[in-house]
Formats: structure tokens, C-alpha cells, sequence
């Protein structure tokens, strides 16, 4: 599931890390976040949706992957961000 445009520039705004930032890992695992949280909701509907479910373990993992990284860049902006995203760690 796709997210709006206007959500999307709500959680670039607010993660970015400077003006027009749109590329950082903070901005990129806020979008994955969203997309997650669509797609878990949708299941909850739709539970033989196993296409959509391979795309959400592709989101996670690669979701997983930016977290990997921020995580090794720096260890306080790691906390920073997993905690204002609510995710569990």
C-alpha cells in the first residue's frame, strides 16, 4: 500500500535533517514505517493476501537494513529515531 503524497511530505518535514533532505535513512525508515503500518492494517481485512505479504517482508527487512546502518553511524540517533517511531527493538 502506498501512502499519500501529503502524508509523505508530513514525515519528510519532520525527520529530515536539513532542508530538503529526502535521501536520509531517517526519512527513508519513516516512509518504510507508514507503508508497514498500511500494510498491517490491510491485512487485517484481507488475510490470504500472501503477494502483498511477500512486499511487506521485503519492507521490513529492508526497513531492518536502514536501522542496521544508522545504528553502526551513530548509536544516539539510532535511540532517537526508533523511539519518536514507536518501534520496538
Amino acid at each position: 500500500m502506498s501512502i499519500a503524497a501529503e502524508r509523505k511530505k508530513e514525515l519528510i518535514g519532520e525527520y529530515a535533517t536539513n532542508k530538503g533532505d529526502t535521501g536520509s535513512p531517517e526519512v527513508q525508515v519513516a516512509i518504510l514505517t507508514e507503508r508497514i503500518a498500511n500494510l498491517t492494517e490491510h491485512f487485517k481485512t484481507h488475510k490470504k493476501d500472501n503477494h502483498s505479504r511477500r512486499g511487506l517482508l521485503k519492507l521490513v527487512s529492508q526497513r531492518r537494513r536502514l536501522l542496521d546502518y544508522v545504528k553502526t553511524k551513530d548509536e544516539e540517533r539510532y535511540k532517537k529515531l526508533i523511539s519518536s517511531l514507536g518501534i520496538r527493538r
